[in-house]
């Protein structure tokens, strides 16, 4: 009886301080409304605010980098793509800011820089074309959210407008096709689809629970998903607070809007059902087989299903049914089939001005977009910052605040707490539109430092991490861009945008590993396999060796920033592999074709491909003596595995 008295009181203590906060965690740096700072100096912000604390600490900026470095550099970071040796040496010959600015312009409005920011935002919200878990099914219509983010990004949508139609696409206008795309976002995530008697409540708990999680991951940059269980144990977060925000999404649901007429429906059905039927009866008829006979009904199997039509073209989207509503309850534990008390929806307490306001019914129209509305609202203290830190990640490798995902107690804090407000206001001001910060940020002297300077004797004993940017961090290639840099330097790189995935070759040894062999079917035109890696299929239980081994994402969740790792795998791969090898003797090819045959002028020309520069003397002399002795795909081999050609400068 005492225990249980006592388990009473502390629910009930629980209960009551949901609704309230310490002055400590309101004090929180990330909950603190944005400060609106002036840069300290003149000349271009980013500048101004860097080079303040360098001084602060008497620490020298590092010179700017050699024109041909910063092409490279440029290139490879705003398209994931090297830049073509004439480019590089057309910038070397006139390396001015007017030059640079202009370069800079021509390469935000590419469709490439388009197609290199979805990728990294695809990692950040967990986008992938299969459900993962036992069965990891193919989506075949969720590539066209791959697609709305691409034109996105091309378009400079502003990022708040982007934020609100991939929460409530669907909300705000039903009848458009984009929004109801955008929408999918809702559906990105794993799902589990077991076989036998898998509990319906169960299921879309989890469902409930990764859209809520990403909310707090992506756009808020917090880990709301630690409170699902208890109160959050590090920041302000309350359990309840968790199922308030799940709350917002009560009334979603899946739906799939065809995109053919009811005709060719039931004529697809038609077809489906008799295929399924001709399975069925086969596998049936399996039962008891051995030997050939069981090989030659395996084969007869594989007929059918093949026979067996795919599924129509349709919108991967939600929708709303409040009358389907799913009552949310603050969860023992998590666990689904142990409910406390229902909630209705609501935001993070801890940024209400009134904490105690009442919750809004789970059968409230439109709940995703008052969702967008308070995450996209320009006083929000986490949105704009969480976002002007993904940019800055973006273009330097590391963050102001090192962990991109976390802004609470346990993330870091902000090396330049003072830029990165002024940065997220600016990005506000600006109507959240991201090429005016890139720009700022390509244009600044702190962008274009050089990154092979030693320490001086004061940086190395104040900052030898280089936490404050006295120099440019040398960063390899992450996996894409290794994979469509080979492409391009082979000269093979197929720029056709858009449309389904591509699947390229497996390893046979790895097939077995499939669910059924039938989840990868292989696109056979090799035109369509030399497309960028942002069109492969991206199957959450099966990733191509060539970029699992140089850290692709994993999409069981969301990827706010890539590792990089380095171990002999890697290297064995770029030597091993099928696509290196092919790749070098398309490149080998290429060089034989345009140096004519010569083989110093073919060291040159592929020095100036793979690197973005001429070979030195000494690389010229070993380059031609190899030739001499060895294929010039060795050569090209080689020079896939070079630190100048897997390193941004």
């Amino acid at each position: 009886m005492q225990r249980w008295i006592w388990a009473c009181l502390t629910f009930a203590a629980i209960a009551l301080a949901a609704d309230t906060y310490t002055e400590a965690e309101h004090r929180h740096w990330a909950f603190q409304p944005r400060r609106d700072v002036s840069p300290p100096a003149s000349g271009n912000p980013v500048d101004a605010f860097i080079r303040a604390r360098l001084k602060e600490k008497g620490i020298a900026p590092a010179p700017r980098a050699d024109a041909r470095t910063l092409v490279r550099r440029l290139h490879l970071d705003v398209t994931g793509l090297p830049p073509s040796p004439e480019v590089i040496e057309s910038f070397a010959k006139n390396p001015t800011p007017a030059a640079w600015q202009k370069l800079v312009d021509q390469l935000l409005t590419s469709r490439a820089y388009a197609e290199r920011q979805a990728q990294q935002w695809l990692d950040v919200i967990r986008y992938a074309e299969t459900d993962g878990f036992e069965y990891d099914t193919y989506r075949p219509d969720a590539w066209r959210f791959r697609d709305y983010v691409i034109d996105s990004f091309l378009r400079d949508k502003p990022f708040d407008q982007f934020i609100r139609e991939q929460l409530a696409g669907d909300e705000i206008d039903s009848t458009k096709q984009d929004l109801l795309i955008a929408a999918g976002f809702q559906r990105l995530g794993p799902l589990r689809k077991n076989a036998g008697n898998q509990e319906v409540a169960s299921s879309r708990n989890e469902v409930l629970t990764e859209m809520t999680n990403i909310v707090g991951a992506a756009f808020l940059g917090v880990t709301v998903g630690c409170a699902r269980c208890h109160d959050h144990k590090f920041d302000a977060i309350r359990q309840k607070d968790y199922y308030r925000m799940q709350a917002f999404f009560a009334s979603t649901h899946e739906h799939d809007v065809p995109l053919t007429s009811a005709e060719e429906q039931a004529a697809w059905k038609a077809k489906k059902d008799a295929a399924d039927a001709e399975v069925k009866k086969i596998q049936t008829n399996m039962k008891g087989l051995t030997g050939p006979a069981l090989d030659a009904k395996k084969q007869e199997l594989d007929a059918a299903e093949a026979r067996v039509p795919d599924p129509l073209p349709a919108l991967y989207s939600v929708a709303d049914n409040t009358e389907k509503a799913t009552p949310i309850h603050v969860l023992a534990r998590g666990e689904w089939e142990r409910k406390g008390d229902e909630v209705g929806m609501r935001t993070l307490g801890v940024l209400l001005a009134d904490p105690s306001q009442p919750d809004l019914p789970v059968t409230t129209a439109s709940p995703r977009t008052r969702l967008a509305d308070w995450i996209t609202d320009p006083a929000n203290p986490l949105t704009a910052r969480v976002l002007a830190n993904r940019l800055w990640l973006w273009h330097f490798g590391r963050g102001i605040v090192v962990t991109p995902n976390d802004f609470g107690r346990m993330g870091s804090r902000p090396t330049h707490p003072e830029l990165l407000d002024y940065l997220a206001n600016e990005l506000v001001r600006g109507g959240w539109h991201l090429k005016p910060i890139h720009r700022m940020i390509l244009l600044s002297e702190t962008y274009q430092q050089a990154s092979d300077v030693p320490p001086s004797a004061k940086a190395a004993e104040e900052d030898p991490g280089n936490k404050l940017w006295w120099r440019t961090d040398r960063r390899r290639l992450d996996a894409e861009q290794i994979r469509d840099s080979m492409l391009a330097v082979a000269g093979v790189l197929n720029p056709k945008a858009g449309g389904p995935p591509v699947t390229v070759p497996l390893d046979p040894g790895l097939i077995p590993l499939l669910y059924t062999p039938k989840q990868w079917k292989v696109t056979e035109d090799l035109a369509e396999q030399n497309r960028r890696s942002i069109y492969l299929l991206v199957k959450r239980n099966m990733h191509l060796p060539m970029l699992e081994v140089f850290d692709q994402a994993d999409r069981a969740g969301s990827c706010p920033r890539r590792e990089s790792s380095t171990h002999a795998p890697q290297a064995l791969e770029l030597l091993n592999g099928d696509l290196s090898n092919r790749l070098a003797r398309d490149l080998a090819a290429r060089l034989d074709r345009e140096a004519g045959g010569n083989s110093a002028a073919m060291v040159d020309r592929a020095f100036r491909l793979a690197a973005g520069r001429p070979p030195s003397s000494a690389e010229l002399r070993l380059g031609v003596d190899f030739l001499k002795t060895q294929p010039a795909r060795e050569f090209a081999l080689a020079l896939f595995n070079l630190n100048s050609f897997l390193y941004v400068p």
